[in-house]
């Protein structure tokens, strides 16, 4: 009966469905999920939005004086030159502009260092708020300690299904410029205007697209699955595939939606930095517009790993697996009919919290 009711209802579920029972799961439990947003999401959406405005101010030459990173790049290459007579003259005039590189180089271990930082923190908030909206959806009590806690089993198989999973679309997506690379060491000339090749790369472009999206939708579930069923891999992958079957255009909505608004504010946070120099921070507007970019940031980002593991869910229980967690969650608050006689038992309410 309860494989036969989620069968009759999937067709009804859908991206509205799935916001409106993680907004129920987030509102129940507001304080907690607040509370996991300041520690994990804030820190990440402040510093996705800061970044690339840092970034710009920093490497942008003030009108007065040449920027910091200038000056010490500068600095580095006078301490490291031989000092003769003619370049000790030659520094009292200005000196000829550097070339970008040098810039790069002396930022590259900070981008390590927050590319690191991103990275670590998009999993604790992955591990602590999956476990969380599980939790709520079946009524538990959820705690601050548990969640945070949660992060040691589930930080392993969440690095590994998440490594593996990057690694192969990232493997993918560099088989287009490869192919082009190995026409060219064969010795073949490409006429890029050419019709005949625009038509044919556009076509064969379209289709990468089209297959790196089907993975993606198809993998939607497997960091919810690395975190609850605690498999790593390609195991959650593949299981991911399994229960998306049926329900890959609520994957696609919800990958549209929350990627769409996701990317525009962080498009309007690079466009923050335009008409503002070395001072931008001491104008309380563009602070102001910083900090209610990271707060809508992290709620985003909140509402889409809730609405990931309801999804989940909803897979679940439209494949049928569902109904016998739900027997074992609820045993005491269901009524076994007497004509049953070994089936499935009816359920007649559920009392959910």
């Amino acid at each position: 009966m309860a494989t036969e009711t989620a069968t009759a209802r999937a067709p009804n579920l859908n991206l509205c469905a799935i916001l409106s029972e993680s907004k129920r799961i987030i509102n129940a439990h507001s304080r907690h999920f607040l509370a996991l947003s300041v520690i994990f999401l804030l820190p990440l959406s402040f510093s996705l939005v800061v970044f690339p405005t840092l970034f710009h101010l920093i490497l942008t030459p003030n009108n007065n004086n040449n920027s910091r990173v200038h000056i010490l790049i500068r600095y580095t290459l006078l301490t490291q030159t031989p000092q003769t007579p003619q370049t000790l003259t030659q520094t009292t005039s200005p000196p000829p502009p550097l070339p970008f590189s040098l810039p790069l180089l002396l930022f590259s271990l900070p981008l390590l260092l927050f590319s690191l930082f991103l990275f670590l923190f998009s999993l604790f908030s992955l591990a602590t708020i999956t476990h969380s909206v599980f939790h709520g959806f079946f009524g538990r009590p959820v705690k601050l300690l548990s969640a945070i806690t949660s992060i040691l089993t589930s930080f392993t198989p969440l690095l590994a299904t998440t490594i593996v999973s990057h690694s192969i679309l990232s493997s993918i997506s560099l088989l287009l410029p490869l192919l082009l690379q190995s026409i060219h060491l064969l010795g073949f000339k490409l006429s890029y205007s050419s019709p005949f090749f625009l038509f044919p790369f556009s076509l064969l472009v379209i289709l990468f697209i089209f297959f790196l999206l089907y993975l993606r939708v198809s993998w939607t579930l497997a960091s919810v699955i690395a975190v609850v069923e605690s498999t790593w891999g390609f195991a959650p992958m593949k299981r991911s595939a399994a229960l998306m079957k049926g329900m890959k255009w609520v994957g696609v909505s919800s990958l549209f939606f929350f990627g769409s608004l996701e990317g525009i504010l962080l498009w309007s946070g690079s466009v923050l930095t335009v008409g503002y120099d070395g001072g931008a921070w001491k104008d309380w507007a563009f602070v102001v517009q910083i900090v209610m970019t990271s707060t809508v940031l992290m709620l985003l980002l909140l509402y889409n790993t809730a609405a990931n593991t309801v999804l989940y869910m909803y897979c679940k229980a439209v494949h049928g697996e569902l109904a016998l967690e739900i027997a074992e969650e609820f045993a005491w608050e269901y009524i076994s009919l007497p004509f049953d006689d070994g089936k499935v038992p009816h359920v007649v309410s559920v009392v959910h919290v």
